[in-house]
């Protein structure tokens, strides 16, 4: 047993620790992924409109920058029996499956409430309860997020935390994976079409038993005393700037990092907001606005075909990530963490360019599993880079405001480059139609600004 005993008396994981570590963000990520999804079939059943559902979609960026900084300082701070971390993990997850639930039944809810107070006037409209929902949706993962990916820090010794957070990849990977792919392949082997609800409840089923399990299985407990007192003295009531100030006094290689994060999540929200538009219109050829009224029935099929293609391939770049994650983490091990997420991100910017100029399906679709090298790495290396030089007892706090280089870059890239696109429309036979391959220039050029900047990274030595 003692070999097992490493540095800041932690001891080292095996292989079925880590995956029984990892099960609860498989949870987390299968909700996730289901709000992406489903989001917007269902909110434009209530009669959204694109710039309402952006608006609304807008609650991921905005509650990652508020909720994850929060609840991170909080969950260094809470001390309880039952750890840390634990009571934020199980309270998103409950919260969550309950507004998972309730999203798709808003219509119902709605007319439940109005019937309550007597009132015809639409201020419980579905639309009002539906944006409601995926705002609770969406703090309740971030509730959930932060600490866990604080647990790393926690319960696994340095040595450990590149493969650790490549586990947590793998986790987002297969969920994104079983998410995306259970209702099809039931259509496809059973002739059964689930239903827009059970769909969601599998979600909230799917998050609340996986991280319950976490919670039972995962022996956090407490801060050491003398760490805790220490924590505690340092971030007693502690300001969003006395955090942040904290967070960059850490080492100077932290700001470098975020900006590293900066970057590449404006190039991966390029291709998570636009792929979608840019398979049904450039990849398709369906028009924003059909002026053919005697050819509709044909966009009509043409777009079902772009959007069945656009789920393909998310499936297959998730797919990617879910296989290559592990193997990352052990390069990783072996060469160094800036290094490979350097190559790595290398990688998903020319998948990016590639698919910018092409309109080949096959070409598009082999681009999208290359990327997914790429997105398996960013979900774990970047984490691992910083975990080096977190605290005792800043752990959650670090995680929390770390997420702000992830939230921000979602705001400007479905409002900046959104705008963008929108001044670059231009018109045929057949329609409106806008440069979406921009969003993919764009998102390929500033991950190769990421992968420099990692290169300039100073590792620890562990």
């Amino acid at each position: 047993m003692q070999e097992n005993i490493v540095s800041n008396g932690l001891k080292r994981l095996s292989t079925f620790q880590l995956l029984n570590f990892c099960l609860g963000f498989f949870g987390l990520q299968f909700a996730w992924q289901m709000r992406i999804i489903l989001s917007g079939p269902v909110t434009e059943g209530f009669g959204a409109n694109p710039m309402l559902f952006g608006l609304i979609w807008l609650a991921g960026p905005f509650t990652g920058m508020i909720v994850q900084p929060v609840i991170g300082a909080l969950s260094d701070k809470t001390h309880t029996k039952f750890g840390r971390r634990r009571p934020y993990l199980l309270g998103g997850a409950v919260l969550a499956a309950i507004a998972l639930w309730a999203f798709p039944n808003s219509g119902n809810i709605a007319e439940f409430l109005g019937g309550i107070t007597g009132s015809s006037l639409p201020v419980w409209s579905g639309l009002l309860i539906a944006a409601i929902m995926i705002w609770v949706i969406d703090a309740c993962v971030n509730v959930a997020q932060g600490p866990y990916r604080a647990l790393v820090p926690d319960i696994v010794p340095p040595e450990q935390h590149s493969i650790a957070n490549s586990f947590l990849s793998f986790a987002i990977g297969l969920g994104s994976v079983v998410a995306a792919g259970t209702a099809p392949v039931l259509k496809m082997i059973f002739n059964y079409q689930m239903s827009i609800n059970a769909q969601f409840i599998m979600a909230a089923l799917a998050f609340l038993l996986a991280m319950l399990w976490t919670c039972i299985t995962i022996q956090e407990g407490q801060a050491p005393a003398a760490e805790s007192a220490q924590a505690d003295e340092k971030i007693k009531d502690p300001g969003f700037i006395e955090n942040l100030k904290g967070f960059f006094q850490l080492s100077p290689e932290v700001a470098k990092i975020c900006i590293v994060q900066f970057f590449t999540w404006i190039g991966i929200m390029c291709m998570f907001i636009f792929f979608t538009q840019f398979a049904v219109h450039n990849v398709f050829g369906v028009p924003d606005v059909a002026t053919d009224g005697t050819a509709l029935a044909s966009f009509n099929s043409a777009k079902l075909d772009g959007t069945n293609f656009s789920s393909i391939c998310f499936a297959v770049f998730n797919l990617i990530c879910f296989v290559i994650s592990i193997p990352i983490g052990i390069l990783s091990t072996k060469f160094g963490n800036k290094l490979v997420h350097a190559i790595c991100v290398t990688i998903m910017a020319l998948a990016f360019l590639a698919m910018a100029f092409t309109v080949n399906t096959n070409v598009i679709m082999a681009a999208m599993a290359v990327a997914g090298i790429g997105w398996a790495s960013v979900l774990a290396l970047p984490f691992a880079m910083l975990s080096e030089y977190i605290k005792p007892g800043m752990e959650g706090s670090v995680m929390g405001i770390f997420n702000i280089f992830i939230a921000g870059p979602q705001v400007l890239v479905c409002t900046l480059l959104a705008w963008f696109i929108n001044q670059n429309a231009f018109n045929t036979q057949t329609g409106t139609f806008y440069h979406y391959e921009y969003a993919f220039i764009i998102g390929g050029i500033v991950l190769l600004l990421a992968a420099i900047a990692s290169l300039t990274i100073k590792e620890k030595q562990v």
